[in-house]
């Protein structure tokens, strides 16, 4: 019998990265790796991570509640509610919650070479680091980078 993964509220510790509250749903382990699955919450009037671009993995966000506004290179787009965003590998993004109440997404990665940055990024900030600065240093480990060049 082949085994199915259940997670209802509360099975999973969330990780604490400042105005950020991420929840790992599926670490990959159901998904033989190819898919990883997390619950972003952000806080009303917060910045995301810096913006970057991922060389080896595609990103999903489906925008639960609240309202994201997320950058790609100079463009900003505004997603409300059943908004989803897909970004593959390459394109320089970031999104921020400019709102009144707690931004709520589904946030995808596939594969599933993501699950364990968010915890890296938080022994990062228990070091001193702002969130900002954690994301930055902790992002080449996972075949990611920094965006400044958009071209």
């Amino acid at each position: 019998m082949i085994d199915v993964s259940v997670v209802t509220p509360g099975d999973r510790e969330p990780i604490e990265l400042g105005p950020a509250r991420i929840t790992m749903l599926e670490d990959g382990s159901t998904t033989g790796h190819r898919l990883g699955i997390a619950e972003i919450r952000l806080a009303p009037h917060s910045d995301g991570p810096p913006q970057h671009r991922h060389a080896e993995h595609d990103e999903g966000f489906y925008v639960v509640s609240g309202t994201a506004v997320f950058t790609v290179g100079t463009t900003d787009y505004e997603a409300g509610p059943g908004t989803l965003v897909m970004v593959p590998p390459g394109a320089p993004h970031t999104f921020a919650n400019p709102g009144d109440e707690t931004l709520v997404m589904i946030n995808t990665f596939t594969p599933d070479l993501y699950v364990h940055y968010f915890g890296d990024v938080r022994d990062a900030m228990a070091l001193g680091a702002s969130m900002q600065q954690a994301a930055a240093e902790v992002m080449p480990r996972y075949a990611t980078e920094p965006a400044t060049d958009f071209a």
